[in-house]
């Protein structure tokens, strides 16, 4: 998902680009590589200057010091922090900070767990012990940050004087807790994340109704993670500054991103995901998936270990909330939230420098008599026996949490395979497998425990002796130094994930084999078999026969192969690295922000109610131009359903608010208001007969006034023998496609896969167009109009711009117009084909001489139609925003139904007829600041406003109604008054007294 390239300079310029500075915008590919390289210069620059400190090392021991025990594995969420636990660390051990350059920017890091635990000695009293590796080795190697971490310390501390205690230790670490209580871990932690998410993100599926009843119910568990979300915000908005970086980690904090943005809309926010996502089909099954999804969107860049798991996400927001995936992302209303994949690494330079300790190098040889006897190395010393036995066989090494998730059994069952079809091994290979212990409480985690042990007790006894057993099995971790001796001496390693977000075991089992050059199996279930595919050997762990050869074609693989394989692997591991996956994931959640502001430049702002009702009250003539889908219906909740709910929108219906204010606005006289629409006619009839408005259906095609007959602005020799080619192949495709349908209308055919699959139904799409361009369509006079979800085919010419000219004149000739029109409201969520309308009305569009309907009366004697029509047609293309270029209008009288002696490219009365005219009037006396037009839900898009969702357009029409019976209230009252007043009505810009406008009102108090 992430974009192979930025968007081209024309489009990130955008609409009205020439007010924002003429020079061109880097694109986004060109800001990373300009960042990478800054860093990459910084680093060499750092190292340059350690190296003229006598090689010191840098200042992060105390951090994470060399001596520190591995852990492996833990809980399901330490998959973000599984690493080293440093020896135990008392408060009173200040965390030293760099003397050199200041941080160039502060980094939130926000996760479930803080990377230590703490343990109480006494009322005000605390130590810590951290652990390292994994994410925290990665952000302690980013030096441009100044990284602060803020989680939950593992702890439940109720008193006030521990809560203090606590955070003054943690401070001296960098660290911010998260006070929870028993019952919010309870219930968020042990219920929503490790019952509900955990299992379901790893395609284990939603827990069974006796499992949810230990948790109480899924609505408590999933509150209470909302609340526990919202404790975490609360912390972070505390303690964020200005220009401040947060990076959310992990399921735990899905709602996370949501919170923060609600609290401050500018601040940069990135989520990373360390679980595989599932499919959208697996992740719809979940209850709360909507309300997840959409809290993730709130980010500015959602971050996955892999591709695969980056467009599941996508394709579920697609799937389940109907929003737009692109090749950056998700789109929503013109928000841009970035996915892309950032695979993690680990601190490779930590594990060579590791093998070079004398420590590490004796431990085979010598550490069974240096350690002989102590109890805490008593498991190290069985480990040296067991190389020391089999110095001769080839070692075989598995590193897992004892997890349903990680094929141990599988992996046991294979191994056992190959032993019975390749019985020269049997005394030539052992099997180590370590097993730690995780969430030892849990059923299903002892029956695994016991399920594993029985197997390795079968194997050995099928294939042991009385010296030597095939399989040692260990359920214990080990330190650091122990696990770097063993990955060295190893010769295959074997790991199995049966789904697994990235698996860093295989990393580092490569980052220790720099002599040995030993074979790695991998799952290709795992998130590491993306990157390290190249060099290792793919398997499917539940393919125990596969899995058993490859166990035999490591075994027997030529030195020159192995070092082949060993040589791609290698080269990733030691490049890409944890910190380099941590920079380039806050460098790009920066960019992403640029990039942001760049698009929000691009996006209309909110239409100004208040303005644009101040105006309406003050003008004398007023148009309003109102869609109809989208902006004077009633949104459908679809509830997450895949499409919605197709019966309800499919029947467009006038929004129930909508009634009395249009009631209000259609019986002003002063107010003209017209319904234009892509729907047929019997659509805008059923909806709209009862109003005194005008009706334009098929895009303006069709028009008439509510107490009129339907009449046509189409020419009189439109070509329409297109139509029935292109209805069969509509046909075709509609019975291809289910839940997709077609609209005959008389003026355009409409193909609309809104409610089918949504990859199904791009494609069908993609093969419809092909089909029509190269046959019902490919010489015939007609556009094609792709919307989101759907194909029209309509006749050249045929958009709401090009017929608002003839329209704006019937209604001028039947209204016997004689006031120029001060203000128009144009509102719609129009097609891009059909934004035509919005340029239309723009006063400060230059124009020529002879122009539209803004052209005074003499001019228009005196030009003929096709100045006219070429006049406005440079008006469109003058504005650096639109796609295509207004066709010419037709002749005078080309159109049926209307009158024969009404000019209708022009909307006005020839001079000749009955209706006199004052020179110097125009049908259109527009400023500025009396045209507003607006999109609705669209913001990439010519208008010059925005409002965001139907429901908005039913607040705004409400307030202007109810501002225009206010004022015409006030009005009434007053002229009522005429045994007090005596009032002189004087005319405005030289109109006449008897037009019937509202005109300045000089009051004069009569004395009797």
């Amino acid at each position: 998902m992430r974009p192979a390239s930025g968007q081209p300079p024309d489009e990130q310029r955008g609409m009205q680009g020439s007010k924002y500075g003429g020079s061109r915008n880097p694109t986004r590919v060109e800001r990373l590589l300009r960042d990478r390289e800054l860093r990459k210069i910084n680093r060499a620059f750092q190292q340059d200057e350690a190296g003229g400190n006598g090689g010191r090392e840098a200042e992060s021991s105390e951090h994470l010091p060399e001596d520190c025990g591995r852990e492996v594995g833990g809980e399901p969420d330490e998959e973000i922090v599984d690493g080293s636990l440093a020896p135990v660390i008392t408060t009173g051990q200040g965390s030293r900070r760099s003397g050199g350059r200041p941080m160039k920017q502060r980094l939130l890091v926000v996760a479930n767990r803080l990377p230590v635990s703490a343990v109480r000695r006494g009322e005000d009293s605390w130590s810590l012990e951290i652990s390292a590796g994994g994410l925290v080795s990665a952000l302690l190697g980013v030096k441009d940050v100044d990284a602060k971490w803020i989680g939950w310390a593992g702890v439940s501390v109720p008193d006030e004087v521990g809560q203090r205690a606590l955070t003054k230790a943690l401070a001296e670490k960098r660290c911010i807790p998260v006070f929870l209580d028993e019952e919010i871990v309870h219930q968020y932690y042990n219920g929503y994340c490790n019952n509900i998410l955990w299992p379901l993100f790893h395609y284990l599926g939603l827990p069974q109704e006796d499992r949810l009843a230990t948790t109480r119910s899924f609505q408590s568990q999933f509150d209470a993670y909302k609340r526990a979300n919202q404790m975490f915000a609360d912390v972070v908005n505390q303690h964020y500054q200005e220009g401040d970086v947060v990076w959310c980690h992990d399921y735990h904090l899905m709602f996370l991103p949501k919170c923060l943005k609600e609290y401050n809309s500018k601040m940069k926010v990135g989520w990373f995901l360390h679980t595989p996502f599932p499919s959208s089909e697996i992740h719809r099954t979940l209850p709360s998936r909507s309300e997840l999804l959409r809290s993730v969107l709130a980010a500015d860049l959602v971050g996955f270990h892999t591709y695969d798991y980056a467009r599941h996400f996508v394709s579920a927001c697609t799937r389940i909330l109907g929003l737009e995936g692109t090749p950056e992302g998700v789109e929503d209303q013109g928000r841009l939230t970035r996915v892309a994949a950032f695979p993690i690494g680990i601190d490779s330079d930590r594990f060579k420098r590791a093998l070079e300790l004398p420590a590490v190098k004796e431990h085979i040889n010598e550490l069974t008599h240096r350690f002989a006897g102590r109890k805490d190395c008593e498991y190290l010393m069985m480990i040296i026996v067991i190389l020391s036995e089999t110095l001769s066989s080839k070692v075989m090494l598995g590193v897992d949490r004892l997890d349903m998730i990680k094929g141990i059994p599988q992996k046991i069952l294979a191994f056992e395979k190959f032993l019975e079809e390749n019985p020269s091994w049997r005394d030539k290979v052992v099997l180590l497998q370590i097993a730690v212990p995780t969430r030892t409480d849990v059923p299903e985690y002892q029956k695994l425990t016991s399920q594993v042990h029985e197997i390795v007790g079968r194997i050995n006894g099928r294939f042991g002796t009385l010296t030597a057993v095939p399989i040692h099995h260990l359920d214990r971790s080990l330190d650091f130094h122990a696990l770097c001796a063993l990955y060295a001496v190893t010769d295959v390693a074997l790991v199995t994930s049966l789904r697994d977000g990235m698996n860093l075991v295989s990393y580092e089992f490569v980052a220790c084999q720099g002599s040995k050059k030993g074979v790695l199996i991998l799952s290709e279930f795992a998130g590491a078999a993306q990157s390290l595919g190249a060099g290792a050997l793919l398997v499917n762990p539940w393919n125990i026969t596969e899995v058993a050869a490859s166990i035999g074609y490591a075994l027997n693989m030529s030195p020159d192969e192995r070092e082949k394989r060993h040589r791609h692997n290698y080269a990733h591991v030691t490049t890409h690295t944890a910190q380099d996956w941590a920079e380039t994931f806050v460098s790009e959640l920066n960019d992403t922000v640029v990039e942001a502001q760049l698009r929000t430049r691009q996006v209309p702002p909110l239409l100004p109610t208040n303005i644009a009702i101040e105006r309406y009250l003050q003008s004398m003539n007023r148009l309003l131009i109102l869609g109809f889908n989208a902006t004077l219906t009633e949104s459908v909740e679809s509830s997450g359903r895949r499409g919605g709910d197709q019966i309800k929108e499919m029947e467009l219906k006038l929004h129930p608010e909508l009634k009395v204010p249009l009631t209000t606005l259609c019986n002003d006289a002063q107010t003209t208001v017209v319904v234009l629409s892509g729907s047929d006619r019997s659509v805008l009839d059923d909806n709209f007969g009862e109003y005194n408005m005008w009706l334009a259906a098929e895009n303006g095609m069709f028009l008439r006034h509510t107490g009129g007959d339907w009449m046509t602005t189409m020419p009189e020799h439109l070509n329409m023998d297109w139509v029935d080619s292109v209805k069969h192949v509509f046909e075709y495709f509609t019975e291809r496609t289910p839940r997709s349908h077609f609209e005959h209308r008389e003026t355009s055919l409409v193909w609309n896969y809104k409610y089918a699959d949504v990859e199904f139904g791009r494609l069908q799409a993609r093969d419809m167009l092909q089909h029509l361009w190269t046959g019902p369509i490919s010489n015939t006079a007609v556009d094609v109009v792709q919307g989101s979800r759907s194909v029209e085919v309509r006749s050249v010419g045929v958009t709401k711009g090009a017929a608002i000219d003839r329209i704006l004149g019937e209604i001028v000739h039947s209204k016997s117009m004689v006031t120029p029109i001060d203000y128009v409201l144009c509102v719609g969520h129009f097609l891009g084909k059909d934004e035509d309308i919005y340029t239309f009305f723009e006063p400060e569009l230059p124009a020529e001489p002879a122009s539209s309907t803004r052209m005074k009366i003499s001019e228009t004697s005196k030009a003929s139609p096709d100045k006219r029509s070429t006049g406005r047609s440079s008006n469109i293309r003058n504005n650096s925003r639109m796609s295509h270029v207004r066709p010419q209008r037709a002749p005078v009288g080309s159109e049926r139904r209307m009158p024969a002696n009404h000019n209708i490219l022009t909307g006005w009365r020839s001079p000749q007829e009955t209706m006199s005219w004052r020179e110097g009037s125009s049908v259109l006396d527009l400023k500025g600041d009396n045209y507003f037009s607006c999109a609705v839900g669209r913001k990439r898009s010519n208008a010059r406003y925005l409002l965001n969702t139907s429901d908005d357009v039913v607040v705004f029409l409400r307030e202007m109604a109810e501002a225009a019976c206010q004022v015409r209230s006030e009005t009434s009252s007053l002229l009522s008054a005429s045994d007090h007043y005596c009032c002189s009505y004087i005319p405005k810009r030289g109109y006449a007294a008897s037009d019937h406008v509202f005109l300045t009102a000089t009051v004069f108090v009569d004395p009797q």
